[in-house]
């Protein structure tokens, strides 16, 4: 039986194809230059597009963690250099370059980035005028962020203590060029800020090419420059060299000499300037003091001081004017009191505990009259009605009825009053109640009243 060929899924297919490019040592690891097309930032942060040359295109990605730290932002037509490595989608069977990291390609792409990351840091506010601290006039320490080796460091040293010889200066000895030059400047912007030591700091290096002053365009080196506390003086390159850190710091020098020329001044021109100001207290003092001796002559030619009786006279009689208006202002301010004094004592009076008290008395005495005299009316006016309301019940009473001939008559138990002939049959025993008693009857017989149709019924005694 002939050996049967193995029968793939397109999945085990695709899957075999991506392990046999991801073990190629080549395409494992691969530069390309190219110009990057039909690119697209997706929101989950990945970027999708291709790169092309003259001859032919290649399906590209770039996850959100590889381009996270971009030195620039890729457009449509940017070339570029790209390093990742060839693998293949299984889900669609398509190989595409996976990249892992990513520049421009030559000086046009290094200004380009530069010029992206300049708009973006511009557009956030970080080179706003408002926003820089000034430099302190006489600062206590000054701090230097460079590299130890180069002649900047050799040239602010020196110019500072030519000009400044008894500041302290600290160096912070960094690397400025390569790929380790930005974190570590970053490093030393934040250690100087924490130590707290200086009170200005000088970020820089000597001239260079693009490439070489690169870490002073990085995106890191500004913002700390922009978050720092202490005031910075920016000094990289040449007088025609611009970097970001320039833009983000608060005073930008030419040259890393020009840098320590701005940051303190020249103890010489210090010197000179007070020998100036001295001259300028000296000569102001000598024309105010002839100003005040010419003024003091003047006041001894004057006549208060020639005939100083005369006017003491004046005053006097001045001073006799006004104690006269004074005690009679104060005569009248008496008497205006005094009779303001009066009616308050009058008021008082009125309004005194002894007079209230008998005031209180007398119409407490009238009200008790009228209150008594009230309450008799009241008592006569209910013994009359009640005497009245006597009369009637008296008239009305049972008793007075029976006074004249009248009876009432019950059952043998007295419970029931007998209205009725038919209350009662033969043979029965009544109780009659008069006025003056009672008496216990038999029925003999029972005749009714013709008037109402009744008829006679008998029984036999008992």
């Amino acid at each position: 039986m002939a050996n049967q060929p193995r029968i793939f899924s397109i999945k085990e297919l695709n899957k075999y194809i991506r392990m046999k490019l991801e073990s190629d040592v080549v395409l494992g690891d691969v530069w390309l230059r190219a110009e990057i097309s039909n690119f697209t930032h997706h929101s989950s942060g990945h970027m999708y597009f291709t790169l092309k040359d003259s001859d032919s295109r290649l399906k590209c990605v770039m996850f959100a963690s590889h381009n996270a730290k971009l030195p620039f932002i890729p457009r449509e037509g940017t070339k570029v250099l790209a390093r990742g490595n060839i693998s293949v989608f299984e889900r669609d069977g398509n190989y595409q370059f996976y990249v892992t990291s990513m520049q421009p390609d030559g000086i046009g792409s290094l200004y380009l980035a530069y010029e992206q990351l300049k708009g973006k840091l511009e557009k956030e506010g970080l080179f706003s005028p408002s926003r820089k601290r000034p430099i302190p006039s006489f600062p206590g320490a000054i701090g230097v962020i460079t590299s130890p080796t180069g002649a900047a460091v050799r040239d602010i040293i020196t110019t500072l203590k030519r000009r400044y010889p008894f500041i302290p200066v600290y160096i912070y000895p960094v690397s400025v060029q390569g790929k380790l030059a930005a974190p570590s400047i970053t490093g030393a912007i934040q250690a100087m800020n924490r130590f707290g030591e200086v009170d200005v700091l000088i970020v820089g290096r000597g001239g260079g090419s693009l490439e070489e002053l690169w870490a002073f365009n990085e995106e890191e080196v500004a913002r700390a420059i922009a978050s720092s506390v202490i005031p910075v003086i920016s000094a990289v390159g040449h007088e025609t060299d611009f970097t970001i850190s320039d833009f983000a710091a608060d005073l930008r020098a030419a040259t890393p000499t020009a840098a320590a020329e701005l940051a303190v001044p020249h103890v010489l021109e210090l010197k000179q300037q007070r020998a100036r100001l001295e001259q300028r207290l000296e000569g102001a003092m000598a024309a105010r003091m002839q100003q005040e001796r010419e003024r003091l002559e003047r006041l001894r030619r004057t006549p208060f001081f020639m005939h100083p009786q005369k006017y003491l006279l004046a005053q006097a009689q001045q001073l006799d004017r006004l104690d006269e208006k004074l005690r009679d202002r104060l005569n009248r301010m008496a008497m205006k009191e005094r009779s303001r004094l009066e009616k308050l004592q009058a008021r008082l009076n009125r309004h005194h505990p002894g007079e209230r008290i008998a005031y209180s008395l007398k119409r407490l005495g009238g009200a008790s009259r009228q209150l008594e005299a009230a309450a008799a009316a009241i008592v006569r006016e209910r013994k009359q009605a009640l005497h009245g309301q006597m009369r009637q019940l008296d008239a009305l009473s049972p008793l007075k009825v029976m006074s004249r001939g009248y009876s009432l008559v019950y059952d043998d138990q007295e419970r029931k009053l007998l209205k009725s002939i038919e209350d009662a049959s033969p043979g029965d025993r009544i109780t009659i109640k008069l006025s003056d008693g009672k008496l216990d009857c038999q029925v003999n017989s029972k005749r009714g009243d013709e008037r109402y149709g009744g008829q006679e019924e008998r029984g036999a005694k008992l």
